[in-house]
């Protein structure tokens, strides 16, 4: 083998999972197609469950000082101001999205790699792979190949790992066309909050960023149009936007000092038929595509990522059986399919495409965004911090928290009495989380996992947490700990 594992696609997703498998100990290489990082960004708004696992893997940095605050988006229809959806963060919770650009944070995540020996393979495009029973043979265009244990593919919704493993990628298309473009403009609106202007003809999306050559101007123009089939250039795409932001928003002259990006894309609703065949897994969009409606793609591919690099890792190790790898598609697709049915359901209602669909969202759908009730639902639904997986492989009944569920940050105190918290322990660790050092339970966890660090928080039974913040286990009973560990995580009998 030249390496454990490899990684094809340097996005969030595979730079995240790059990240975790390495701060495991994994031989891990992650390959792009590209010869440099791309300085645009496709996705802006890190959602809270997106920041907890940056801080898990050491890769936050300073990420929130970058950061403009998300604080919601006015919305407007037939001329006139209809509501602000406003972002209202759980005040139980300690963390919040942050409005960043995507390019940033791949920035920080490329910076933890590196602090972990690792780096990306730039201008590496994969053209195939062949796997068998040891292992996986990846093909690259200019006729070279590496042998690995595992493959991973993080490429994309056209990913050429998932075809090459032959997974099915079945959906369709939600939104026809859409126009988008980032540009440096001397616009006097507020950059307090986004704006979403709809039309009979469509609607219209304008988000500060954070950048640009004056002191914050940078903004990104979205709208969906007809599909005319015309191949449109940058210049067009923004011309098309000015004409637009007339036609929609009332904004009879946009000064534009510089686009600095412009794209054309349909929104799609595509869902990976399995995340797993074989020795050939996926991550983020090459497993998922959806409606950037409510700004769930990269959340979720980091989710992906987070979730399976402690298992492949365990697998790599030889601690655990294969069989731990099947949980991964159990736990994280029903996720996906969660987030493609709300961000689907909310795209085709924003867009308006009928004039029952028009009356509803201008009538009864906007006006309740305006409800402080509504708001924080909306703000817990769309931060994933409500994320379990009780109900899958590896989850449990009882009192809550259940094994599977998710387990806030919080402040416990190491070994040696410093304090510290939960989620700093967890980068790689396991964690005991108990009244004392516990040797009957932290003995065979170590034994079985690896590291496992024990914090003293007397608050309940002593409860084991995965590296991903999700509870494992729970109790005082080393009987049942061990059958826990060899059954229900498979880890083999002989470590």
């Amino acid at each position: 083998m030249d390496t454990e594992v490899v990684v094809v696609g340097a996005g969030p997703s595979g730079l995240a999972l790059g990240c975790a498998l390495a701060a495991h100990g994994v031989a891990v290489r992650v390959v792009d197609r590209a010869e440099r990082s791309a300085p645009t960004s496709r996705a802006n708004i890190l959602h809270a469950r997106g920041v907890e696992v940056l801080t898990r893997l050491g890769a936050l940095g300073d990420l929130p000082e970058r950061a403009l605050r998300p604080v919601g988006m006015t919305m407007y229809a037939r001329g006139r101001e209809l509501a602000t959806m406003r972002f209202v963060p759980d005040p139980r919770e300690p963390v919040q999205a942050l409005f960043i650009s995507q390019a940033h944070i791949e920035a920080q995540l490329r910076l933890r790699l590196e602090s972990l020996g690792g780096s990306v393979e730039r201008g590496r495009a994969v053209v195939g792979a062949v796997q068998d029973a040891d292992g996986v043979s990846v093909e690259f265009a200019d006729g070279d190949s590496i042998r690995a244990g595992w493959l991973v593919g993080c490429d994309g919704s056209r990913s050429t790992v998932r075809e090459s493993a032959g997974i099915g990628f079945p959906g369709v298309s939600v939104v026809e066309r859409f126009l988008l473009a980032d540009v440096n403009a001397a616009w006097d609106r507020s950059r307090e909050g986004s704006a979403g202007w709809f039309h009979p003809d469509g609607m219209l999306l304008a988000m500060p960023m954070r950048g640009g050559r004056g002191d914050g101007d940078l903004w990104r123009l979205m709208a969906d149009v007809p599909d005319t089939g015309e191949h449109l250039t940058s210049e067009q795409i923004v011309e098309r936007l000015r004409a637009l932001l007339r036609e929609r928003a009332g904004v009879e002259d946009l000064p534009i000092r510089e686009t600095v990006w412009t794209s054309v894309f349909r929104i799609q609703r595509r869902l990976a038929e399995s995340y797993r065949r074989g020795r050939i897994l996926l991550a983020g969009d090459a497993a998922h595509v959806h409606s950037p409606i409510g700004g769930q793609g990269m959340n979720t591919g980091l989710g992906d990522a987070e979730n399976l690099a402690w298992k492949l890792a365990l697998v790599v190790a030889g601690r655990a059986d294969e069989a731990l790898l099947d949980t991964y598609t159990p736990e994280r697709r029903p996720l996906a399919e969660d987030v493609l049915r709300t961000t689907t359901a909310n795209t085709r209602l924003l867009a308006g495409a009928t004039p029952l669909t028009r009356v509803v969202r201008d009538r009864l759908l906007l006006p309740v965004l305006d409800l402080p009730s509504v708001q924080r639902q909306a703000t817990r639904k769309a931060s994933q911090l409500w994320v379990t997986y009780r109900g899958g492989p590896l989850g449990g009944r009882g009192p809550a928290p259940r094994p599977g569920d998710r387990v806030p940050d919080r402040t416990c105190f190491d070994a040696e009495g410093a304090q510290t918290s939960l989620y700093h322990a967890l980068s790689p660790a396991w964690a005991l989380i108990a009244d004392g050092e516990r040797p009957e339970l932290t003995e065979p966890a170590r034994r079985h996992l690896g590291e496992v660090v024990v914090l003293r928080n007397a608050d309940g039974p002593p409860m084991l947490v995965r590296p991903d913040g999700h509870l494992a286990w729970r109790g005082d009973d080393q009987d049942d700990l061990r059958a826990w560990l060899t059954g229900t995580l498979r880890i083999k009998e002989t470590v």
